[in-house]
């Protein structure tokens, strides 16, 4: 792994989205590119609807106005984006890490990554205009949650350090994905590690879960294996919130959950209501 992107919007989980890139770095030695995004304005003129009741000077100066506000707050939004990457900057220098690069960039976030090189995305789990009382998730996690084939790892509200993690398996490509990551990368290399099923057990997930298990036992991981009956949006984050697990790692594309680009209903709960990082594989 050579580079992570850490996504910023300088809203209150940006100081954790650092923390959680300073540990993934430290783990893997990648660089670290800080992205903040200053996305297109999408609004619509409205003056066609009314021009018709104005005389032409004043459309005009209507139209004036509007444009010197549009400069005025693109103005404002590029001043805002630096004074972020500043304070990222100066919260990576704080911690030991003084040759990050940060960059600003015009368009959408989900475009960006597309474009830009990176092996691993590090994204709050809301952004600065979320309603935090109802959970919402941020825009651009889901949409980048939806989109992007590298991982994801969406952080929590603080960081904790991170001495052991959960897998929740169902034996998918994604699941078998996040175990190929695991014992290919040095992020997750020798955590332990409890491997958990939910459902009923049957021939089939015992194999595969045989399969993962040696996987990741083959670059000393400890791996403990459990399979739990019951829905995975209740045992999931029970059994988390029960044994202190720092971090969930889970595909974000199980059996039949979603398709195309739908996220899935466990995905978005997991995301949604655990209160640790999400680390997520399609």
């Amino acid at each position: 792994m050579k580079t992570i992107l850490c996504c910023t919007d300088g809203s209150l989980y940006a100081p954790s989205v650092y923390d959680h890139t300073i540990w993934a770095a430290r783990r893997t030695n990648a660089e670290v590119v800080v992205l903040h995004m200053l996305d297109p304005q999408r609004d619509v003129s409205a003056v066609h609807d009314f021009s018709g009741n104005l005389e032409p000077d004043e459309g005009e100066e209507l139209m004036k106005e509007m444009v010197a506000l549009e400069e005025a707050k693109s103005k404002v939004a590029n001043a805002k984006g630096r004074m972020m990457l500043k304070a990222a900057r100066q919260h990576f220098e704080a911690a030991g890490m003084p040759d990050i690069r940060a960059e600003q960039r015009h368009g959408t976030l989900v475009e960006t990554l597309e474009k830009i090189d990176g092996d691993f995305v590090v994204i709050g789990k809301r952004g600065e205009n979320v309603d935090f009382a109802r959970l919402h998730l941020g825009a651009n996690l889901e949409r980048v949650i939806r989109s992007s084939h590298r991982p994801v790892l969406v952080a929590s509200r603080a960081f904790q350090e991170i001495d052991r993690w959960v897998l929740a398996f169902d034996g998918s490509a994604s699941a078998h994905k996040a175990v190929a990551f695991a014992a290919s990368q040095a992020l997750l290399r020798e955590v332990p590690c409890l491997l958990l099923s939910v459902g009923k057990e049957s021939a089939w997930l015992e194999k595969e879960i045989e399969k993962a298990r040696e996987g990741l036992e083959s670059t000393g991981t400890a791996v403990t294996t459990r399979v739990v009956p019951g829905e995975p949006e209740k045992v999931i984050p029970d059994v988390i919130e029960k044994e202190k697990i720092p971090l969930l790692a889970m595909g974000a594309y199980g059996h039949s959950r979603i398709r195309h680009l739908i996220v899935g209903s466990t995905t978005t709960e997991m995301v949604r209501t655990c209160r640790v990082p999400v680390l997520l594989f399609r």
